[in-house]
């Protein structure tokens, strides 16, 4: 036999579907895409209807910002189960912030015994120390940087203040690597956030109020602009809003690397109903805005304005989500296991080609973060990470799942058409019919391939 693995099915690509497709996987790796008739494999499987997509790459999860309570074992347990093969790793853990070179080898360190699925990593730095270990952080193999125009926490998620912010921009500039930035400007937040205080508000609505659109639009003109000024890539790494996509645009327009991240709470949940019924577990930063910017952040989809879709996951335990009074809870949502079939629900509802769902959790991710030339493209040699969806309707619980370190979820009672059935890592079956099969350990580290290997590629 000349192939370990074969899978015939709809093949989701981003450029075509091929209908009645195939997959055949060697040693790991894709060894071939093609249409009609599937060669023989040692393992062979005839899948109909099915969609065949390359595994997703989550772009942004928060496995440790809850000391003792999800960590990679079951961050990656929920990835493997939805059908992401990869996630990239946020640098704000409580109790340590990977803000330099012995952080990120702590942190790989970490991970590598329980990760069931790939992981890359993001570093920052402490605003007290400034811009001095981004090299060494490049040096231990981080896939990008990330900061914040927002303090949520002095030491666990701090503030860079605009000159600092320069600073590092600048200093990241010659790696090649991406900035990336939460997008909230501090002062305007606080302001609003006061208002609402004071105007007695506490419910639902008292989140969306303290942080206007006004205050996310400012946060990223300043990103955008820091990224103009030092020849940076500059990226958001979530937007809510339809006219943060078209800011976005005009910098690209003008020549400038500046993207914009889409997470699926954004493209699934809106203010009027969901924040309504839900209250703190749907606060999240930047908020859950009005359906009709939903449907906007879609379009934008449509037009090609959206760079990724990830999750921003955070499984905070549930007496941080159920605070009465809205502000007091802590802000995030968990959503590795569901990504993948709420990006297909809602395409195919608003006639989107499922394209997109290769191109955003998949192909741009790994470009995104230097990694295309292992991940994220079903692709003759590239890494044999693929996701398998069945037609077969199914209502999300996150409790019954049992891949979840919490029972809640925002999307709990959400009724999928498309189901994650098979997930697969560097060809080997991780997770199967909703039943995690990868044993932590299984997943590994992954860096982004160094600049200079990428210049000599090109010269």
């Amino acid at each position: 036999m000349d192939f370990d693995l074969v899978l015939q099915g709809t093949v989701v690509l981003p450029d075509r579907i091929l209908d009645e497709g195939y997959v055949a996987v060697r040693d790991g790796k894709i060894a071939e895409v093609g249409l009609g008739v599937p060669p023989a494999g040692r393992e062979r499987h005839l899948l109909g209807k099915a969609l065949i997509l390359p595994g997703a790459i989550d772009a942004q999860v928060h496995s440790l910002s809850q000391k003792d309570q999800e960590d990679f074992l079951w961050s990656t347990r929920s990835a493997a189960a939805g059908g992401v093969t990869a996630i990239v790793d946020m640098p704000y853990d409580e109790g340590n912030l990977v803000c330099s070179a012995a952080a990120v080898k702590r942190k790989i360190d970490h991970a590598g015994p329980q990760a069931r699925v790939d992981f890359a990593l993001y570093g920052t730095v402490d605003p007290e120390e400034g811009p001095a270990r981004i090299r060494e952080m490049v040096e231990a193999g981080v896939a990008a940087f990330k900061f914040s125009t927002f303090g949520t926490d002095p030491k666990r998620f701090p503030r860079i203040p605009p000159a600092l912010l320069d600073a590092c921009f600048a200093a990241i500039a010659p790696t090649g690597l991406t900035a990336g930035v939460h997008n909230e400007d501090d002062e305007a937040v606080r302001t609003y956030m006061e208002q609402v205080k004071a105007s007695g508000i506490t419910d639902w609505r008292a989140h969306g109020l303290s942080r206007p659109p006004i205050t996310e639009l400012l946060a990223m003109h300043t990103i955008f602009e820091t990224g103009a000024h030092t020849g940076c890539p500059a990226h958001v790494v979530h937007c809510s809003l339809g006219r943060g996509y078209d800011i976005a645009r005009a910098y690209r327009r003008d020549g400038f690397a500046a993207t914009v991240e889409c997470c699926i709470h954004y493209l699934t949940l809106d203010e009027e109903n969901d924040v309504k019924r839900l209250g703190g577990k749907a606060k999240i930063n930047p908020p859950v805005r009005p359906r009709a910017e939903v449907e906007r952040l879609w379009r934008k989809v449509a037009e090609g304005d959206v760079w990724l879709v990830s999750t921003d996951h955070v499984s905070w335990s549930e007496n941080r989500k159920t605070n009465p009074d809205m502000l007091a809870n802590a802000s995030g949502v968990p959503g590795l296991e569901v990504m993948v079939p709420l990006f297909i629900k809602g395409a195919v509802e608003r006639g989107i080609p499922l394209t997109w769902a290769a191109r955003l959790m998949a192909e741009n991710p790994a470009k995104h973060f230097r990694l295309d030339h292992i991940k994220g493209a079903l692709t003759p040699g590239k890494d044999a990470d693929i996701v398998v969806l069945e037609p077969r309707d199914s209502v999300y619980d996150a409790a019954a799942s049992g891949n979840n370190v919490v029972g809640w979820s925002p999307y709990n009672g959400i009724r999928l058409p498309w189901t994650v059935s098979a997930t697969y890592l560097r060809g080997e079956k991780i997770a199967e019919g909703g039943k995690v099969l990868a044993k932590p350990g299984t997943g590994r580290f992954v860096r982004p391939l160094p600049r200079q290997l990428i210049a000599g590629a090109e010269a």
